[in-house]
């Protein structure tokens, strides 16, 4: 969003909570809901995709029924750290379609990653076929979730 459209107001916001419970609300009842006409409603809208604020709508696919029922979290050290070491590593994680989110970290280790897996020799698979086959890993650590407490898609909107 630029400078000028930072500051959300009341209707802003409840628009943004209700298309994050649900993305395919039919304009006339988000309308309703945030209490705008249709139009008005619409334009808001667009005015929120537009700045970027409203990234994209997706469908959330149930990852168990998938059949992916557990999360691994890999803390990830490459050997450098230098910019290209770190692109090179970047650009290989994204064609890994296990690998469900990848953070750049601070502190003892370089990557966060939130693998998705059926079960232990799947991520053995992922592990020794994929993960330390990328560019630069020097020492990967994993751990099994053992149950998902909690879990949200919707950010809170102030």
């Amino acid at each position: 969003m630029t400078q000028d459209n930072r500051a959300l107001d009341r209707i802003d916001r409840a628009i943004l909570r209700e298309l994050q419970r649900d993305g395919q609300l039919p304009n006339h009842v988000l309308a309703e809901r945030v209490c705008l006409s249709e139009s008005a409603c619409l334009r808001r809208v667009r005015r929120l995709e537009q700045c970027g604020l409203i990234a994209g709508y997706v469908a959330i696919v149930d990852q168990r029924e998938a059949g992916y029922p557990d999360d691994v979290f890999v803390q990830l050290t490459l050997a450098s750290q230098q910019q290209r070491d770190l692109e090179a590593f970047e650009a290989a994680i994204r064609d890994v379609p296990e690998v469900m989110e990848c953070f750049l970290m601070s502190g003892t280790f370089d990557y966060l990653i939130r693998i998705v897996v059926a079960d232990a020799r799947d991520y053995e698979r992922i592990h020794s076929r994929t993960l330390t086959r990328l560019p630069g890993v020097a020492r990967v650590t994993s751990s099994f979730a053992l149950r998902t407490v909690m879990r949200r898609t919707e950010l809170p909107i102030r």
